[in-house]
């Protein structure tokens, strides 16, 4: 097809070039040449002689022809280099457009920021990225860290209120940390409306079991769609007795996942050291105990020999006296025996009763915060080791001498009743779970708040008395 073009071409432009000689031969070239402006032309156009200017530019036009030829030519080249360019370029296009079809976006976990100590025990925090730099806290086994900036295998992270360098090695970091999530996470409900009613079912036609105040936090059993089903001071689906077990709507609760944190080493210093306060508060206050009781057996004694000497001392005067008044004196003496003896017996049920325990109820109240932040233990009655909540008001009500039964439910029997708006510090606070008994208890501590072995989460701490709808309240000391 193009050597037909060109054939074409040519046969055309020499009957111009016939033309172009039959008037060239009347007139100059020079307007034949002016009018083409070629510029291998004008070289031509030097010469004097006619006859050579037109066989120059018949050769001129044969030249022209050549070159408008081979112009043709590249133009449909480049036509076709144009089409097969645009038609590469579609292609492209087009594999690109299946390439971005083809390509799928890598998943991108939720704890691509996160990491998860998986140490033994713990992993020491650092301020440099090295082995030899200043250790600044810990990271415990199943603790959380935020990571700000990856620096070759360490990582620069913040853990409650350290920041420093770990090993990554000692990390679980985004889908590896997802899988520890349900192993060491642990998901809590805090409400974020006035008040909210826990719920014995998932219905709001349900049994009211108890209402919580807004800001609280609550330990997450279970999660549907609509609903949470919440832990109130260790309530669990085993022993709903012990503190509550309840639903309440997703709609006025926020769900966050919580992570133990790293501890810097002035926080764990200051931990020791309040462990070890709690220790010697304890010491001390079984020492002033121990004394009092001392010092109220001695009064016991000089109170029994006191009386013993003035009974003696009655005997004595009766014998003296005339033998026509021996009857009435024996009667006398028998009387003043009895007198004795019932006033011995009262003195003791007396002291019986100052011994069974001894300070104010501020002095309680005051007593059992020293114990804030030690931890929650079920079954347990120690202050500083853990204890549940009525192991908690029994050691520490015990530390003062008073015995009181070991249950929330029994101790809500002991001393007098008094009414939720004349509460004093000391005071005993109880709260009722889904069967309708106590099965929680708390000492009051004035301001309108209580401190209670809470649940394993939180330990021993200080809540508002509303924290859950109180029941009723007994006053132990008087």
């Amino acid at each position: 097809m193009k050597k037909a073009v060109l054939k074409q071409t040519t046969f055309c432009l020499a009957a111009t070039v016939v033309l172009c000689t039959s008037s060239v031969m009347n007139s100059k070239a020079v307007s034949f040449t002016g009018d083409t402006g070629v510029a291998g032309i004008s070289l031509s156009l030097d010469n004097n002689s006619s006859v050579r200017n037109v066989i120059r530019d018949s050769e001129v036009v044969n030249v022209l022809s050549a070159r408008m030829i081979e112009e043709e030519a590249a133009t449909a080249d480049d036509s076709n280099t144009t089409d097969e360019e645009a038609k590469d370029d579609s292609t492209e296009e087009s594999q690109k457009e299946d390439s971005k079809e083809e390509e799928v976006e890598e998943p991108v976990s939720e704890y691509a920021n996160v990491g998860i100590s998986i140490a033994p025990t713990y992993v020491n925090v650092r301020k440099k990225a090295n082995t030899d730099s200043k250790i600044l806290g810990k990271l415990y086994k199943g603790s959380a860290a935020t990571i700000l900036e990856t620096k070759g295998d360490w990582v620069k992270i913040k853990s409650g209120n350290v920041k420093g360098y770990i090993n990554a090695e000692y990390l679980a970091i985004g889908f590896d940390a997802e899988e520890l999530v349900e192993k060491y996470g642990t998901k809590i409900a805090t409400v974020n409306t006035t008040t909210l009613k826990v719920r014995e079912k998932k219905s709001t036609d349900s049994r009211v079991l108890t209402m919580i105040p807004i800001e609280e936090s609550y330990v997450i059993l279970k999660e549907y769609d609509e609903w949470v089903k919440v832990s109130i001071d260790g309530g669990s689906d085993e022993d709903e007795d012990n503190g509550v077990v309840g639903y309440v709507s997703k709609e006025f609760v926020d769900i966050t996942v919580e992570f133990e944190t790293a501890i810097s080493i002035e926080e764990e210093e200051a931990k020791k050291k309040a462990e070890e306060e709690a220790r010697k508060a304890e010491e001390e206050q079984a020492a002033r105990l121990q004394r009092e009781q001392e010092e109220e057996r001695r009064q016991q004694q000089q109170q029994n020999s006191s009386s013993s000497s003035n009974s003696s001392s009655s005997s004595s005067n009766s014998s003296s006296s005339s033998s026509s008044s021996s009857s009435s004196s024996s009667s006398s003496n028998s009387s003043n025996s009895s007198s004795s003896s019932s006033s011995s017996s009262s003195s003791g049920s007396s002291n019986t009763t100052v011994s069974k325990g001894s300070g104010t109820g501020s002095d309680i109240a005051a007593y059992a915060q020293k114990f804030v932040g030690n931890p929650y233990v079920y079954g347990g009655t120690s202050l500083t080791n853990g204890a549940d909540c009525s192991g908690f008001v029994l050691s520490v009500y015990r530390s003062f001498g008073y015995s009181l039964p070991r249950t929330s439910s029994s101790q809500a029997t002991a001393g007098t009743r008094v009414d939720m708006g004349s509460l004093q510090a000391g005071d005993l606070v109880f709260y009722t779970g889904g069967s309708g008994r106590v099965n929680h208890v708390a000492i009051y501590i004035g301001g309108g708040k209580v401190v209670h072995a809470s649940n394993p989460r939180s330990g021993i701490k200080i809540s508002s008395v509303n924290y859950r709808t109180p029941y009723t309240a007994r006053r132990i000391v008087r």
